[in-house]
């Protein structure tokens, strides 16, 4: 009986030993397969006692697959990086985001941050403007796109399926001085809504289209590989998705959880960020080759919970503006 018990005690122990050391983290996240992939090692190096195991897909596709867990009582990701805030603010208002108050937000701005800290922004993704080089001119407004030299030439993503590209539409009605006309304009100048941002890319470099509405990072990691475009940060300010991070109400394992959202809070984290070609959230981590100034860039207000209440009017209001 007496072997019995300490085996048994010994069992235990070398169980409870095992699951420490073996610490595991679900992380599901819409980042390119590279960047997951990288971010992911990044913090295992400075976590090894944390293996992070990790499902990429579109943010729609996310959600889907986390709410169908949720029905079946069977969550399973302990962290969500997706990307943009109005995902997030759902979540938050259906209960399922765990507040992390203690969270590192040293070099955060106010502004990039859940008030009640459930989610965090750990870059900014921003839409400006791409042109080919062969364009009959440089745009340096958003304005430029309503000039008639620009008629037919204009490709953007589709705010009816590209979560960042309704951002940016609310962005820029909610701030521009002609609101939806705006768009209104950009229809009538033969502008085409179709799509996501890549395909705005393929168009604009490959010279189908010659000015285009775009996230940053894309024509700036093109040009750089030789492509004939260049972007532009408007002179009025531009919009932008930030990649929140947050933990899950249900995770199991919170404090692998925590150690994660606190290293891409961090100085390391934010410089693994800069090196794949994002803007980094914390204002002390210099910018990648290819961008101006930090201080040259306005990024322009936007209020995440107004747009998750009115996303179905949005997108109808912009159905109708751009098919007059």
């Amino acid at each position: 009986m007496r072997q019995t018990v300490l085996a048994a005690i010994l069992l235990a122990s070398t169980m409870a030993g095992a699951s420490a050391a073996d610490s595991t983290l679900v992380l599901y996240t819409s980042q390119p397969n590279t960047d997951a992939q990288q971010t992911v090692d990044a913090f295992m190096a400075k976590n090894p006692g944390v293996k992070v195991d990790w499902v990429r897909d579109g943010t729609p596709k996310i959600l889907a697959k986390l709410h169908a867990e949720i029905e079946a009582g069977q969550p399973q990701a302990d962290v969500l990086l997706i990307a943009d805030i109005v995902t997030m603010e759902g979540l938050k208002k259906e209960g399922r985001l765990l507040a992390y108050p203690e969270a590192k937000i040293d070099g955060l701005d106010a502004a990039l941050y859940d008030k009640d800290r459930t989610y965090f922004s750990t870059k900014l993704i921003t839409t400006g403007i791409v042109y080919n080089t062969k364009a009959p001119f440089v745009p340096t407004s958003w304005e430029d796109l309503k000039k008639p030299e620009a008629k037919g030439l204009i490709a953007m993503p589709s705010p009816l399926t590209s979560g960042a590209a309704m951002i940016h539409t609310v962005t820029l009605t909610g701030n521009l001085p002609e609101g939806w006309d705006y768009y209104g304009a950009l229809a009538k100048n033969g502008a085409q809504a179709s799509g996501g941002n890549g395909d705005v890319l393929k168009a604009v470099s490959g010279g189908d289209k010659l000015f285009g509405m775009i996230v940053d990072y894309m024509p700036i990691r093109e040009k750089a590989k030789g492509a004939p475009v260049e972007f532009v940060f408007p002179k009025e300010g531009v919009s932008a998705v930030t990649e929140p991070v947050a933990i899950l109400s249900t995770a199991k394992n919170k404090d692998a959880a925590k150690a994660f959202v606190d290293f891409l809070l961090s100085k390391d984290g934010q410089e693994v960020a800069a090196k794949m070609g994002y803007i980094p959230a914390r204002a002390d981590v210099a910018l990648p080759a290819g961008y101006p100034d930090r201080a040259s860039i306005k990024v322009l207000d936007y209020d995440a919970a107004a747009a998750l209440a009115n996303d179905a009017q949005n997108k109808e209001k912009f159905s109708a503006v751009m098919s007059q």
